[in-house]
């Protein structure tokens, strides 16, 4: 927040490639792809390298262009991490509310602890539902009854076999 007036645009600071390792980890990215690319079995389809170019080939030439070329696909989240007050990463409570601010909650892809691995869209949305039923009110969903489906082996994921809990609205 830039201001305690609540009309006031927020300020924004993504911080993005200022820490050591967000560079280390982008070289390493950039070099792991280009030996996969260099795989025997991919050499019917692989071109010239195009961007950053086979010339790009020192840290501080891969650095350049990850600085110049760089950018985050608008899917910022985790900035204001949601967690117990005892965390010290935390800055709002699970029910959204903001720690030290009366009466401010935040209930967008912000407060997610960590990032996910796929797209933002459904989980905010899920995430902002189930923050609007609490500030209304509304008890949680009955946890789900029945077996669990396994999506695949050895990924972990499992989901729920049957109807879904709510109606939808349609």
């Amino acid at each position: 927040m830039a201001s305690a007036d609540p009309a006031a645009p927020p300020r924004i600071l993504f911080n993005y490639l200022t820490h050591p390792d967000d560079m280390v980890e982008w070289r390493r990215a950039l070099r792991l792809t280009r030996e996969v690319l260099a795989q025997p079995a991919l050499d019917a389809y692989r071109g010239e390298e195009v961007s950053p170019g086979a010339q790009a080939a020192t840290d501080a030439e891969l650095d350049a262009f990850v600085r110049a070329q760089a950018e985050s696909a608008y899917h910022p989240c985790g900035t204001c991490a949601m967690g117990s007050p005892d965390d010290p990463l935390a800055v709002v409570s699970p029910a959204g509310e903001v720690f030290g601010v009366e009466a401010l909650r935040v209930a967008d892809a912000s407060i997610m602890p960590r990032i996910t691995n796929g797209n933002l869209n459904a989980p905010t949305i899920m995430l902002a539902e189930k923050l609007a039923d609490a500030v209304r009110g509304r008890a949680p969903l009955p946890r789900p009854e029945g077996p669990l489906a396994e999506v695949g082996a050895g990924e972990g994921g499992r989901q729920r076999l049957g109807p879904p809990a709510r109606a939808v609205a349609g």
